[in-house]
């Protein structure tokens, strides 16, 4: 067997590992714009990454810091035999876990490594309606706080469900992540919070981003309260959200969902919503 070798040029693997990865997101029913769009996040970096190839196939990996952590990223693997190389290349390198982003989902080589988290998405419905007793209203300001709150709790509980890191490490992502998604609060624009009412109560609350990418609203959160669980009104958030999507002007929704959560993602499944990007772990 030929042994792996670290190449500087990659004109050879730069034009093929697009095509993989746009076809991954035009099989989940991406448009051509937002499949570029995805591409072009799905390349930051690039050119730090360490391209390896024994002629057969292709390699692609980076050592990166996440939360204090050495984290080691196969971006491309193109021979499931070369995972091996990679795991032990990200070793060497300090890492302390090796992390996957697989475009369209399917675990492939990978099928062994947890789930830590789906982005998804599906086009909504020209005039989505709202399920009859729900009524839905913009969250007021002096409202946020308390939202803010609770959302942020929510969060850090997801990312340590997910197995993804320690409860200390998901408190400092989390702090960072909302004073980057919303750095004027309230009032960060693009960003839309509301609350979803039946019955005179509120049952749970929605916060997305308008414009995330081309025709796409993103939907951070699409919250029904513990209290309000089992009721059907997980479904209806749904419809919340793809509401909320029209009012933005945008066509589709997305948002993530992570990994341990299975009742959302079989939630999800039966709402249709494709899998665009499945981020995958091992600790090494």
């Amino acid at each position: 067997m030929t042994e792996m070798r670290i190449v500087a040029d990659r004109g050879a693997w730069r034009g093929g590992f697009e095509e993989r990865v746009l076809a991954g997101y035009r099989a989940a029913g991406c448009s051509e714009p937002l499949a570029r769009a995805l591409l072009e996040r799905a390349l930051k970096g690039v050119d730090g990454w360490t391209l390896a190839t024994d002629g057969t196939g292709w390699a692609a990996v980076e050592l990166t810091r996440e939360n204090g952590a050495a984290v080691g990223r196969i971006h491309d693997l193109t021979v499931p035999g070369h995972r091996a190389w990679a795991e032990r290349w990200c070793a060497e390198q300090g890492a302390e876990r090796v992390l996957v982003r697989l475009a369209g989902g399917g675990a492939g080589a990978f099928a062994d490594y947890p789930v830590r988290g789906q982005n998804r998405m599906r086009a909504v419905a020209e005039d989505p309606q709202l399920p009859p007793g729900l009524t839905v209203r913009r969250l007021r300001e002096d409202e946020y706080p308390q939202w803010y709150a609770r959302e942020e709790a929510s969060y850090v509980a997801d990312i340590v469900r997910s197995g993804a890191l320690t409860p200390q490490q998901a408190r400092e992502k989390s702090d960072r992540d909302f004073a980057e998604q919303l750095p004027q609060g309230y009032l960060t624009p693009g960003h839309a919070f509301y609350a979803m009412e039946a019955g005179g109560a509120v049952v749970g609350t929605g916060w997305v981003n308008h414009g995330f990418l081309p025709g796409v609203t993103f939907g951070f959160s699409l919250e029904v309260y513990e209290e309000h669980r089992g009721r059907g009104y997980g479904r209806a958030a749904m419809a919340v959200g793809e509401w909320a999507t029209r009012q933005g002007g945008d066509e589709a929704l997305m948002f993530n969902v992570f990994g341990g959560n299975e009742v959302a993602m079989g939630l999800y499944d039966s709402t249709g919503f494709t899998v665009l990007d499945e981020f995958r772990s091992m600790g090494l």
